[in-house]
């Protein structure tokens, strides 16, 4: 039997994989960025962004796929280099590389088996899904990172 811990949705994950000082940071520069979020919402996509980098390092080698907000959360973290590597090593014990799909190639699997991946590995790390954080375009998208992956340590 496996017993996994469960972090209720609508709340902030503990420090240990994002301070608070970094998730406010964060989710000031995506409201800036995105005027449409607003700072508590862009707040959960920060956190839904450290549960994503969390399940990657938590199984290394699987191919995950982030939604369309837990891109615009890793994009920003990334651009802020020093609370990237610091957090990639809380999180992982290492730097977690960024790596977009290569126009025309597809997810592993494919698209749904992806994000059914994905969900998965982020429950199986003990943290729980915000489902408005984790909606994903239908279709095959265009978005330069649409099937963005992450493999903390086999890339």
């Amino acid at each position: 039997m496996t017993i996994a811990l469960e972090r209720p949705v609508g709340t902030t994950l503990p420090d240990t994989l994002v301070s608070s000082e970094v998730r406010e940071r964060l989710a000031a520069r995506i409201n800036q960025d995105h005027p449409e979020i607003d700072v508590p919402f862009a707040r959960r996509i920060v956190d839904q962004t450290a549960a994503f980098l969390a399940a990657g390092a938590h199984k290394p080698g699987q191919s995950l796929v982030p939604s369309e907000l837990v891109d615009i959360g890793w994009h920003t973290w990334i651009v802020h280099t020093v609370d990237y590597a610091e957090s990639c090593h809380r999180i992982a014990g290492q730097f977690i590389h960024h790596y977009p799909t290569e126009p025309g190639e597809k997810a592993s699997g494919g698209r749904a088996a992806a994000r059914k991946r994905t969900l998965a590995a982020i429950q199986a790390a003990g943290y729980t899904i915000d489902p408005e954080i984790w909606t994903f375009a239908d279709g095959d998208c265009s978005q330069c990172h649409q099937g963005c992956t992450d493999s903390p340590v086999n890339k």
